[in-house]
């Protein structure tokens, strides 16, 4: 009896083995997260990519190089252990304003996403980073044009629940963060994710640009070869330690990382 007992035991290890093996890869991949602001400061930053290098760790899928400068963002050899563009897989920005980078590192990054099929994944003020730069605005999908509510409770509508992480969610929630309006945004190349509920806004306010009442809260694209995500939730620290949120920003990051497909064909607004 005992050495049936065994047996099953052993069985049951096996099976779980290869269940793990089958949604873990081989090689783990890699991670570059930057936190430079040039502009304002968010409070929330370091907590996001300490949360980010977490979820790697706790899913296996992903080791995470965290920085805080550029010197990363290039195909150049660096000194001593220093890696570069060649040794990631996908890039997360939570970053703002001007970052230091010359003519080289720029055609180095968009390469890197455009034609080498890097992923990147924007959180909320990537779209307040190289606001003068059209060819990152283009990667991204949109620049900010302020946030007429600032923070508030922002009653948000899941458009595409098919996309991985969007079903964390209800297809409907309130959620207290701050939400950007979106400039030089259009769905002809954007799958929009989630949206602000319209209906729910007040419109009246002054600072409201947006004709078409069209006020997107994540996307995804393609740049090239390059996997694209954008979110602008995340100015709100606390938001960071919700299951839905680390379930949104883990699976975006997988999409990014190729380990799962989603459908990003631009829609327009239902």
């Amino acid at each position: 009896m005992k050495r049936i007992r065994l047996a099953g035991s052993i069985a049951a290890v096996a099976v779980m083995g290869l269940a793990i093996s089958a949604q873990t890869p081989a090689t783990k991949k890699k991670l570059l997260v930057i936190g430079e602001e040039k502009g304002y400061r968010h409070e929330a930053v370091t907590h996001a990519m300490v949360t980010i290098d977490k979820l790697g760790r706790d899913t296996g899928l992903w080791d995470t190089v965290i920085r805080t400068d550029t010197e990363a963002l290039t195909k150049k050899k660096l000194e001593y252990n220093a890696k570069n563009l060649n040794d990631f897989d996908a890039i997360v920005f939570y970053t703002g304003g001007t970052l230091e980078m010359d003519e080289q590192k720029r055609a180095d990054f968009m390469s890197a996403i455009h034609d080498d099929g890097k992923g990147f994944v924007g959180i909320h003020s990537a779209t307040i980073t190289f606001t003068s730069w059209s060819d990152y605005g283009e990667m991204i999908g949109g620049y900010y044009d302020e946030h007429p509510w600032n923070t508030f409770d922002a009653p948000v509508l899941v458009e595409d629940p098919a996309f991985p992480g969007m079903k964390a969610w209800k297809p409907s929630f309130v959620l207290t963060d701050e939400i950007y309006q979106m400039k030089n945004f259009s769905r002809s190349n954007t799958r929009v994710l989630m949206r602000l509920d319209p209906s729910k806004l007040d419109l009246a306010n002054p600072r409201v640009h947006r004709a078409d009442r069209d006020f997107p809260v994540a996307w995804a694209k393609m740049y090239g070869t390059g996997r694209v995500f954008y979110t602008t939730l995340g100015h709100v620290e606390a938001n960071w330690d919700k299951p839905e949120m680390q379930t949104m920003i883990t699976e975006a990051i997988k999409w990014a990382l190729r380990l799962v497909d989603a459908d990003v064909t631009p829609r327009p607004m239902p």
